[in-house]
């Protein structure tokens, strides 16, 4: 069985960060810019202090009547104590019952208190799939005798 950290090994992408000050149209076009949907907000010692994503700002910017050029980060980010988050020996099919059942998309990975990364629903599916494609795989080769 995988686990969060296996998904984590294989990554090529580069994580992005944001201030929680910046504008929430400057995370949009960084969002926009490297194809991502979410951005771990960091403060100035670089310790996580939330997250945004894009369903936060068409939840609490366009749906409120709010403008992004002049609403920060800071004011729809999802803050650091009330994150949904996993450990690196978090299973592959816990983070599907997480993010199926709670309906987010990405998911922190934290060792004890240190951030070390962060999966996608995109990654817990590629890897569920791998994974079934594989069992298929031994299946067939031990029905058909290979074994």
């Amino acid at each position: 069985m995988q686990r969060t950290s296996d998904l984590l090994k294989n990554r090529t992408k580069q994580i992005w960060t944001i201030r929680p000050e910046a504008s929430v149209f400057d995370a949009l076009k960084l969002m926009a810019e490297k194809e991502i949907g979410a951005l771990m907000v960091v403060d100035k010692k670089d310790k996580v202090v939330g997250i945004v994503t894009e369903r936060d700002y068409a939840r609490k910017i366009i749906l409120k009547g709010k403008t992004s050029v002049k609403t920060p980060v800071k004011d729809i980010m999802t803050p650091v104590a009330k994150m949904y988050r996993v450990k690196p020996e978090t299973l592959v099919e816990d983070c599907m019952v997480l993010m199926t059942g709670k309906h987010i998309r990405h998911l922190p990975v934290f060792d004890k208190s240190k951030f070390v990364g962060i999966i996608s629903i995109g990654d817990v599916v590629k890897a569920t799939i791998s994974a079934k494609d594989s069992l298929i795989d031994h299946l067939s080769d031990y029905i058909g005798g290979k074994y």
